[in-house]
């Protein structure tokens, strides 16, 4: 138990980087973090695919075909996305709206699978809703209160954040769903051999983008400094760190905990990527947050906490 729970701090330690990134590069266009984040994945996805190219050879068209959807969508839009809301809302308010992940994913599983995995109860699901609500609400007042106090702030720009944040949270709420629809229509699939297919998969999408991206800067006269903009051993080493600890360290520390610990509890430290990314942030801003947002923070982690106790019941088989 010990072992796995560190495993996962660990794993939610290095996810937590992806969101200080963006606040990192505030002068790099979302688009090449995204590009350039992915292409280092798929750069270290290359070894892991010649060890592994035995059962890779055996996966057919349409599971590369699969694998591409996967990665265009869970990896390169989730986080142009994300990147794009974290510099135009901070760090705050988009990790609190992305840290909802585990309760919006069992939402839609509810309302889509419950035949095949069994219902949670809507009325036991009621309360963490509020409470995660509730603290959305407390962080959102507390940024807006600090733009506000600010004569250059645009509140506008955080508003779109707010907005590009949903859009990010409902693309990995659509990628896990999806995974596992695939993974489970074939037992024969081994999850890692599959891990290592959307790392292949991201790698050509991730070069295309980047290639279209300084081609339309090129046509357009941007002055943006190609090809790795105007820090570029900044900008190398944490797209590269990006892609080793979070793409893909992060997740082998997770599959560890997964491995050592109950399934009711693993899913309830995801909320250490939430608390890790939020703790990044606030260093970053060199302060300690208002009450109000630590209020927020707390009744979003006990929502989640809330939500992930609450066990599916049996779907009610109908006719003889």
């Amino acid at each position: 138990m010990g072992t796995g729970t560190l495993f996962a701090l660990a794993a939610g330690l290095m996810w937590g980087l992806v969101f200080v990134v963006p606040l990192l590069l505030p002068d790099y266009p979302a688009a090449l973090l995204s590009f350039g984040r992915y292409l280092a994945f798929g750069l270290i996805a290359l070894p892991l695919g010649w060890l592994d190219r035995a059962r890779l050879a055996r996966l057919r068209r349409a599971d590369w075909i699969e694998a591409a959807k996967l990665a265009l969508v869970g990896n390169l839009l989730y986080y142009l996305l994300l990147a794009s809301s974290i510099q135009r809302a901070g760090g705050a308010l988009p990790t609190m709206i992305i840290g909802t992940l585990p309760v919006v994913i069992a939402i839609s599983s509810n309302l889509r699978d419950h035949q095949r995995d069994g219902r949670l109860p809507w009325a036991r699901l009621a309360p963490s809703l509020l409470l995660i609500g509730t603290g959305i609400a407390l962080v959102n007042h507390a940024e807006l209160a600090r733009l506000q106090a600010d004569p250059l702030a645009d509140t506008a720009r955080y508003a779109i954040g707010a907005l590009l944040a949903v859009g990010a949270l409902a693309c990995w709420t659509w990628y896990p769903l999806r995974n596992a629809d695939w993974l489970r229509a074939d037992a024969q699939r081994s999850s890692s051999t599959w891990a290592t297919a959307q790392g292949l998969a991201t790698l050509p999408l991730a070069l295309a983008g980047w290639l279209a991206w300084w081609g339309w800067a090129a046509v357009a006269g941007d002055p943006f400094p190609p090809p790795l903009g105007p820090r570029p051993a900044a900008f190398a080493a944490l797209m590269f760190a990006a892609g080793l600890f979070a793409s893909w360290l992060g997740t082998l520390c997770w599959n560890q905990a997964s491995q050592r610990l109950p399934t009711t509890l693993v899913g309830q430290l995801i909320v250490f990527e939430t608390l890790a990314a939020l703790s990044y942030a606030f260093m970053l801003r060199g302060r300690v947050p208002e009450a109000p947002t630590l209020a927020g923070i707390a009744l979003l982690v006990a929502g989640v906490l809330w939500a992930l106790r609450v066990r599916p019941e049996p779907a009610v088989a109908h006719g003889a």
